[in-house]
């Protein structure tokens, strides 16, 4: 009977999971082109990972997220997780409210 992994031990691997990712995507920018990187930027710039279509940069309680009002998607950038989190329920609030608009 197979024992099954502690949480530890997952949390362990998918660190390690997470590093090997962010290594292999450091080596593959240095490999492209300043060009071919700029290209891939205008081609996905502001545009709706989930569909595809244009997002716009709303504030929400004094955090800046891109949401695409086609599918309702929120995204965030680096570092506004933790803004977020740090929040009051007031933020939820808001985004409950601009996820039902």
């Amino acid at each position: 009977m197979p024992l099954k992994p502690t949480n530890k031990e997952e949390e362990y691997f998918a660190r390690e999971e997470a590093l090997k990712l962010r290594k292999l995507a450091l080596q593959q920018q240095q490999q492209m082109s300043q060009e071919e990187r700029k290209q891939l930027q205008q081609l996905h710039w502001m545009h709706c990972p989930k569909c595809g279509m244009e997002m716009k940069t709303i504030l929400l309680n004094e955090v800046e997220v891109d949401k695409c009002f086609s599918c309702g998607g929120i995204y965030l950038d680096e570092g506004e997780l933790e803004k977020v989190s740090g929040r009051s329920s007031h933020f939820f609030q808001a985004m409950e409210e601009t996820f039902r608009e």
